[in-house]
């Protein structure tokens, strides 16, 4: 069965947006100091053992306009999209206003690698009210917003994790939880 991963940055105060939507703070707290491929590389790391993501229409819309509007960073995955607005599909690009925690369970019964929610909040709170996360790799960012939009609200119950690694860079501090009652496999 396929692994359903949360990877996902946020302000230390618990936001992945600014009110406005914007993601312009996620650098760190200095771009500019020269730090090896170990350091930051957690991303080559997750995104080698993933090859679905899910996203909602916001976060694709922020992708594609604003932070790489000339090119689709995840032609290697197949991507679905939760939206109403009506997309053609490719093949490897899927529009879709199916509910995502019957999609999920549906994908995580594939074979295949893991499965990255990349966001944004509403489907991140729709899957972990029905606890279908099963590791959270946190980027927690050197910032406070003081207002946007937060990650975890209104999920209506307690789930437990455990720590599983924390590794920090620039600032910043990767947080990787399983749950509690999950095997780490």
């Amino acid at each position: 069965m396929k692994k359903i991963n949360l990877f996902i940055a946020m302000s230390l105060d618990g936001y992945i947006a600014d009110e406005k939507g914007g993601v312009d703070w996620l650098g760190g707290q200095n771009n500019d100091q020269d730090f090896g491929n170990d350091d930051m590389d957690s991303y080559s790391d997750f995104i080698s053992d993933i090859d679905t993501v899910i996203m909602g229409w916001n976060t694709y819309h922020q992708i594609v306009t604003e932070l790489s509007p000339n090119k689709w960073i995840y032609d290697h995955l197949t991507t679905y999209v939760i939206t109403h607005h009506k997309i053609a599909s490719s093949k490897n690009k899927i529009f879709t206003d199916e509910n995502p925690v019957e999609l999920l369970r549906k994908l995580r019964l594939e074979k295949g690698k893991g499965i990255w929610i990349c966001g944004g909040a509403n489907l991140v709170q729709q899957l972990i009210k029905e606890d279908l996360i099963d590791f959270y790799y946190i980027t927690v960012i050197p910032t406070l917003l003081g207002a946007g939009i937060r990650l975890f609200e209104n999920i209506g119950r307690e789930i437990k994790l455990r720590l599983v690694k924390v590794h920090s860079y620039n600032g910043m501090t990767d947080l990787i939880y399983v749950k509690s009652n999950r095997d780490i496999l």
